[in-house]
């Protein structure tokens, strides 16, 4: 069995020899050679090249037997598209090049340029492709429209984003507006990703647990319900939605196929609430690689035991991984969920 078919069969609840490993936001500053590629150009360049995105897609796959390679990109990339680009501030954080604040500006955003805007993507997933062969597989990603939204309207991040619930609740035809077309704009990004190449897709509702309890559905999961039915079941997608593995159900109910849960849930636990409607990913807490390879090892262990020998699992982390993991914990990780240490 291949990676890319180990990978797609767990998407899709069949067995497989082993459970497919991949990890969220892989390639980054915990890699030298990510950090030398870095010193050289900034983020936003090294997205908007194809050869650089691809470079550094690959870059973990180099050092890792991993079953999935996820492109180099970046979740902004939407909003830039339509009209409103990003930047990372010099004191930490995303900015966004001016504040989405009025009518006019929310009515001003273009979505009917996104293949166009976006083909930078496109050519780094194609030629991600052609460097990494048939026999692994290899993802896109986007975020959802409520995360998108939320920067957007905030100028960036921010500590309790209130603006967004501001104009959800008090200007709900304005706030629909919008919602429909990051929406639109996410489809289309999507399906040029899979004539691309990918084979999945991650959306990244990174800012859901921020969502009243009441209203998630109407702010958030709708939506991504859309997408993921407009997609009409091309490729299997994975939906993660950070803070909100208790609505597994709710999450599962978009039609994802695979279900990404943060390291607060159990995974047994989990299954047994959801049954097999849909496939897990997760859940080792990212912080585990900044510690040792021996602790790596036994928290490995305990979610690779967690989530038994249910059909459908997919090792990952339960977030993005951080700067500071440590290549030789990762490694240790790699030799508890294949069982074959890394040359």
């Amino acid at each position: 069995m291949t990676p890319r078919q180990r990978f797609l069969a767990a998407a899709h609840q069949q067995p497989v020899d082993r459970p497919p490993i991949w990890l969220m936001r892989q390639a980054g500053r915990y890699l030298p050679e990510y950090r030398e590629l870095k010193a050289q150009h900034d983020f936003v360049t090294m997205v908007r090249t194809p050869e650089l995105a691809a470079e550094v897609t690959l870059q973990p796959l180099r050092r890792f037997p991993l079953d999935a390679a996820i492109i180099f990109s970046d979740i902004l990339v939407i909003p830039e598209a339509l009209g409103q680009g990003y930047h990372f501030r010099d004191q930490g954080g995303i900015g966004m090049d001016y504040l989405l604040d009025t009518k006019a500006k929310i009515e001003a955003l273009d979505n009917s340029k996104i293949a166009e805007n976006l083909k930078y993507v496109a050519d780094a997933l194609t030629l991600t492709r052609k460097k990494l062969g048939e026999d692994t597989a290899l993802l896109g990603f986007c975020g959802s429209p409520w995360t998108l939204a939320c920067y957007m309207i905030e100028g960036g991040s921010a500590k309790d984003f209130i603006k967004i619930k501001q104009l959800a609740w008090g200007q709900p035809e304005l706030f629909e507006l919008l919602m429909q077309k990051l929406t639109d704009a996410i489809v289309e990004y999507l399906h040029m990703q899979i004539d691309a190449g990918a084979d999945a897709l991650q959306i990244f509702d990174s800012w859901g647990a921020i969502c009243p309890a009441t209203h998630y559905e109407a702010w958030s999961l709708r939506w991504v319900h859309h997408i993921i039915n407009k997609l009409k079941d091309r490729v299997p997608v994975i939906l993660y939605a950070k803070g909100m593995g208790h609505k597994a159900p709710d999450l599962m109910h978009t039609g994802a196929k695979v279900i990404s849960l943060d390291w607060t849930m159990n995974l047994r636990r989990m299954r047994q609430s959801i049954g097999h409607g849909a496939a897990v990913q997760g859940n080792l807490d990212p912080i585990t690689l900044t510690t040792t390879p021996e602790i790596t090892q036994v928290e490995a262990k305990r979610v690779l035991d967690e989530a038994g020998k249910m059909p459908g699992f997919i090792f990952n982390l339960g977030h993005g991984m951080v700067p500071s993991a440590k290549i030789e914990c990762v490694e240790a990780l790699m030799e508890v969920v294949t069982g074959q240490k890394n040359a």
